[in-house]
């Protein structure tokens, strides 16, 4: 089979130069609209294709991939996020699933960066005052925010995003603190400057800024709850470029209300673009549209990865970036 049969659905919008060469490729089937697919029109998709190219917010759940024709072999991600879709039903049914890891980190953690220090620094409602037409000129105690030099930055998971996002922040004075699973090899912590804390609770006790960087899992799912929110220093502020289910979103939103901390800057919500009214009406919290990647450069080499894995797929080899049951 050439690569111009194999059939391909792309279940959303895609970067001009990217649909252009999977049409050039591949059988391909694109699609104008920027939202996620329907589920009715994700299980008509799994019945005629030989590869789905889903992004996040399409649920490929295992309702959906019980509609699945046997010609569907290949589940090739755009983004480095799975958890949209159902990755062990797609093994059981010999269904390989790939990602684009390793394009998103620099892109991330330039946005995470922005958060740290935005927030304390009080952008956002320097912004709304400019905006309002209501600034009357500087004066001696408006707007008064944090120093950045000098705090303690709690990263929680220290992957490519969690140390690049280290490597930045040191150079602004931070002094660089990290949870993981497993600690990261001396010569990587004396090059970054951190230091490993094995419980997360003492992590948190002690630091001044907590920004999350790891994946949603079940074991992940609001790992920042309440109990350890209380754990913070009410001067403390959070920042979330990863997934919004890690936190209890509720429990944030009403510390941050009762000013039990000091500050939020979000990218990522737990009920995605459903965001509660309250988190949306504080004037502490700096909110962003899901844009912590969104660069031209990232997305076209997302476009790229995704266009090798089919390709590698199709003359006969497993995918580069294949997702394995030990990566769940």
């Amino acid at each position: 089979m050439s690569f111009k049969s194999l059939k391909v659905v792309v279940t959303r919008k895609l970067p001009m130069l990217v649909e252009k060469r999977m049409l050039e490729l591949f059988d391909a089937k694109l699609r104008e609209s920027h939202h996620p697919m329907s589920d009715n029109d994700l299980k008509e998709a799994v019945k005629n294709t030989d590869v789905l190219v889903p992004s996040l917010g399409d649920k490929v759940s295992k309702l959906v991939l019980s509609q699945a024709s046997s010609n569907l072999k290949l589940i090739a991600n755009y983004g480095a996020g799975f958890d949209h879709i159902d990755i062990k039903t797609a093994i059981k049914k010999g269904i390989i699933v790939s990602n684009t890891p390793n394009v998103l980190s620099n892109d991330t953690a330039d946005m995470t960066l922005a958060l740290i220090l935005g927030v304390p620094r009080k952008i956002y409602e320097g912004s709304q005052i400019i905006r309002s037409g209501e600034w009357g000129g500087w004066a001696p105690t408006a707007l008064l925010g944090s120093r950045i030099g000098g705090k303690k930055l709690g990263i929680l998971g220290m992957g490519r995003i969690g140390q690049a996002v280290a490597k930045r922040a040191t150079n602004f004075g931070l002094e660089i603190h990290y949870h993981n699973r497993t600690q990261l090899h001396t010569e990587s912590e004396t090059k970054l400057r951190t230091k490993y804390w094995k419980n997360l609770d003492d992590m948190l006790r002690q630091i001044d800024i907590l920004t999350i960087h790891v994946p949603h899992t079940p074991a992940t799912f609001h790992l920042i709850n309440e109990r350890r929110l209380r754990l913070l220093k009410k001067d403390a502020y959070i920042i979330n470029t990863a997934r919004g289910e890690i936190i209890d979103e509720d429990a944030l939103t009403r510390m941050l209300r009762t000013n039990q901390l000091a500050g939020a800057g979000l990218d990522v919500y737990e009920n995605s673009k459903n965001i509660n009214p309250r988190l949306r009406s504080l004037n502490n919290v700096l909110l962003l549209p899901h844009m912590g990647s969104a660069t031209k450069e990232s997305r076209l080499e997302m476009g790229e990865k995704v266009i090798l894995n089919i390709k590698t797929f199709q003359d006969g080899h497993l995918p580069p970036d294949q997702i394995l049951p030990n990566m769940l």
